[in-house]
């Protein structure tokens, strides 16, 4: 399979296969035709399809994540993209540069806002982010910016989001959108990924991805490929 392919995702099933088929697979259409769900989703499985408040590309974000372990956050275009455990760890690898984020902050490559946010994620994953903010005081008359630091850790690869939950009410019943738990790699998966990270040079996994994406993306020009992984 390549997304050069004409497949349709209509089911939970459809995206977990293409996900681990794939690779990554982002959420929302870019510049690469046909590298996104938004292109391949079957109708009535997309947010506009319909208005009867059931929009299942994105009832099926946080099943998917739990059940799969993908990874799943911004990290491609300042956009959502899921991305298969097999290949998170090298994409990581890259994205950080071979740095931890302690070793990242020592070096002074890293802002202490984004240091404390990292620690409040690390220390309390998974969390909502409501949750996070309320712990570390940000909001309206509090501390600014959250939404820019949890934006950029998620594109260095040092925190993920683990799932979607609805807020409920007092009776019980959930409502609005799902709420994102952020966590960091490391707590999400574990030995697992600890072990893996770091296992090979930045170069080496850098490598190993453009290999990877040239194949299921066999349409795409090497400067849009290498965009991925900046």
């Amino acid at each position: 399979m390549t997304f050069s392919d004409d497949f349709e995702i209509g089911f939970r099933e459809d995206l977990m296969k293409v996900i681990n088929e794939l690779g990554f697979v982002p959420f929302f259409a870019g510049d690469i035709e046909g590298f996104s769900i938004e292109e391949h989703i079957a109708p009535g499985c997309w947010y506009d399809d319909g208005d009867d408040g059931f929009w299942p590309a994105w009832e099926w974000k946080g099943p998917v994540i739990t059940s799969m372990k993908c990874a799943y956050g911004k990290f491609y275009d300042n956009k959502a993209m899921y991305i298969s455990k097999k290949f998170f760890p090298d994409f990581a690898n890259y994205r950080r540069d071979g740095y931890d984020f302690d070793a990242r902050y020592d070096d002074g490559l890293a802002s202490r806002a984004d240091k404390e946010l990292f620690e409040l994620i690390d220390e309390n994953a998974p969390c909502q982010s409501k949750k996070l903010k309320a712990i570390g005081g940000y909001g309206k008359n509090g501390r600014k910016g959250f939404d820019s630091s949890v934006t950029r850790l998620q594109k260095q690869c040092y925190v993920i989001i683990t799932d979607f939950r609805y807020l409920t009410d007092k009776y019980g019943n959930a409502y609005g959108w799902g709420v994102a738990d952020y966590s960091t790699p490391e707590h999400f998966w574990g030995e697992r990924f600890t072990k893996s990270v770091y296992k090979r040079t930045p170069e080496e996994s850098k490598e190993r991805l453009l290999k990877h994406l040239r194949k299921i993306l066999p349409d795409a020009s090497p400067s849009q490929i290498e965009r991925i992984l900046r």
